[in-house]
């Protein structure tokens, strides 16, 4: 399994900066909405057909690296 480097990337130009997937305008955040709506791999793969399952599986990745780094726990959020 390829590390998420590989795959996710941040352009200023794209999307106002968010993570994307390497080569498309996919962003790390609609992978992980999607999957918090419960759609299945297998949905989001077949509604985006320029993403492949390594790209979907970087993403997972990339969020919980960005997770385990931080500093701090978002309890207004968690409690609401």
């Amino acid at each position: 399994m390829a590390d998420w480097h590989d795959r996710i990337t941040v352009d200023p130009d794209i999307l106002v900066g968010k993570p994307i997937i390497r080569g498309t305008r996919i962003s790390v955040e609609l992978v992980m909405d999607r999957l918090g709506d419960g759609w299945t791999m297998e949905q989001i793969l077949d509604s985006y057909p320029r993403l492949t399952r390594d790209d979907a599986l970087a993403a997972v990745r990339f969020v919980t690296e960005i997770f385990r780094e931080e500093d701090f726990v978002a309890i207004s959020k968690a409690s609401a």
